[in-house]
Order: structure tokens, then sequence, then C-alpha cells
């Protein structure tokens, strides 16, 4: 069935109360964080196919997202790069949606468009973005989230899980006019931004996944096993603690890090008292992309 700009599996399910999980390849999705948190999320809630867009070329630059082809029993098939919607039954008294976004290269406002719609159309009451985001923080202190709220009780509970407020502000994505649209409609927006080490630039992070997943346990009550997450995390922080090991310049980095870590925890615990970002030198800016660049190799 088409609706808008979508094609809707068939026989349409009917959601209650449902809550919106967005992630946003390429702007927020370091270290793939909100695409693995959505795998385990998927699995666990046994998430069913519900949409897709049905001319995804309308929106994406297929030179710059890369159809693939790949074979099925001998006949060869080709994939097309597409926004994805699924939806699963939750527990509680909410059910949910997940949708896989990419960022659009053209026809930004109406791709924004396509997906308010799309929300309204299922009665969608809190949308929230997740992901991950590079930043001067050591991988020797728990990950900080930061995201935005709307709704008094959304926002008690994003910092009830000690959800930092979100101070950036600079170039963004066209996809956050969904966010800013939707409020206006009067449908709940929330922010999951994992805070990733700079230095540390892996392709699966998963220590940034986990930290998404206990803080969405928490929200919502899920009782999800996440020992596999939890082992791949701690090996994860075993190789990244050998590599900074064997390099003393980046042990002292973390050092420093660690300071202003310590530091940025300490004014946000001050009532009134606004994050300022970590100011450092030309050099170890340098030095930091430098170590990004080794570790994402290693």
């Amino acid at each position: 069935m088409k609706f808008r700009a979508f094609d809707l599996e068939e026989p349409i399910p009917e959601l209650r109360n449902p809550h919106a999980f967005a992630t946003l390849r390429p702007w927020v999705d370091m270290g793939s964080v909100g695409t693995l948190a959505f795998r385990s999320l998927e699995r666990y809630l046994q998430a069913q196919e519900l949409a897709k867009l049905t001319r995804p070329g309308i929106f994406f630059d297929f030179t710059r997202y890369r159809p693939i082809i790949y074979n099925v029993e001998g006949e060869r098939k080709v994939n097309v790069p597409n926004v994805t919607v699924r939806y699963a039954r939750g527990t509680g008294e909410n059910d949910f949606l997940f949708l896989h976004l990419l960022e659009p290269h053209m026809n930004g406002e109406g791709f924004v468009h396509s997906i308010v719609t799309l929300l309204e159309r299922f009665g969608v009451k809190r949308y929230c973005l997740m992901g991950g985001m590079y930043d001067l923080v050591p991988h020797t202190r728990p990950l900080l989230i930061t995201g935005t709220a709307t709704g008094p009780q959304t926002l008690a509970q994003v910092r009830s899980l000690n959800v930092q407020a979100s101070s950036y502000e600079g170039p963004t994505s066209i996809a956050s006019l969904i966010s800013q649209e939707i409020s206006e409609l009067g449908i709940e927006t929330m922010g999951l931004i994992a805070h990733l080490p700079q230095y540390a630039q892996l392709e699966e992070d998963h220590a940034g996944r986990l930290c998404l997943l206990e803080t969405l346990s928490k929200l919502y009550g899920f009782t999800m096993d996440l020992e596999r997450v939890r082992e791949r995390a701690r090996r994860q922080h075993e190789e990244v603690n050998a590599a900074m090991n064997r390099s003393p310049e980046v042990k002292a980095l973390v050092e420093q890090l660690e300071v202003q870590y310590e530091e940025r925890l300490r004014k946000k615990g001050e009532e009134g008292k606004q994050e300022e970002p970590p100011q450092l030198s030309s050099q170890i800016e340098d030095f930091l992309n430098q170590m990004g660049d080794q570790f994402s190799q290693n």
C-alpha cells in the first residue's frame, strides 16, 4: 500500500501509543553505535518490516550511497540504499517504530515532510534520535550521553538517567528538522547521543552500543540479555588500553582528557552552569586525529 512517499507492508498494524526510535547515517552514527543498538533492540523485540521509500533516488545520490550487488541462489540482485522502517510490539504500554534514516543529499524538506507524515499516520507519541559522536573524552571513564527532550515527563525521565543536556551549536543535518516539526505537532522528542573517544575511532564501538542499550533498558524496562555486548565492550576496552600503553604520548593525552572529563562533570553539577567544550591546543588536536587514524587501522 502506498502512503505519501512510502510503500507500506500489508496488513498495516494498529500500534499502541507507539514510540519511534531513529538512527541517522552517517551524521550521528559514529562507531555504528546507533545501528548496533538497533540490531539488538530489533532482535529482542522481534521487529518486522513496515515501510520503505517508494523512490529513494528522489532524496539520495547513488554515487555517494552505492547500491550493492549480491547473489541469491545463482541470481544476481541489486540492493538500493533506502530508508527502512520496522515495527515491534512492546511488552508494556508502548509499541515501537524503528526508523533507519539516511542523510538526504537533495529534496531535504520533502524528506523531512515524508518522515513527519509517517509518524503522524501511526500516531507516534515520542520520537527519539539515537547515535554516537566523537568527543574529547577518555575511554577510561564512563561514556557520556547527551540529549534534548521536550515534554516535562520525558525531560524528567531523561535527566533521571543522567543524560546531560546538549549544548551543541553549529552545523547539523536537515533531518534535525524532524524533531522540530513533530514537536510543533505535540509529539514528544528525545535524543540519546553517546560521546565516543575521538582518538579511538572504531568501525564498531561496542562500548557506545552498550551505553545506549543500558539507558534504554532502564527507560523502558527492557529485560535484554546484554552479556555478549558487555563482553565485546570489555575486549574493546582491553585492546584500546593495550594500544594506549604502547604509546607514552597517547597515555599522556588520556591523562589530560581524564582531568578535563572530571572538570566537565563538576561544572555540570553546578546549578545553572553551562558546559564549555574542552579546549585543546592545535598540536594536540592534530595528534588526536593521527591517533584516530592509527586506531581505525588496527
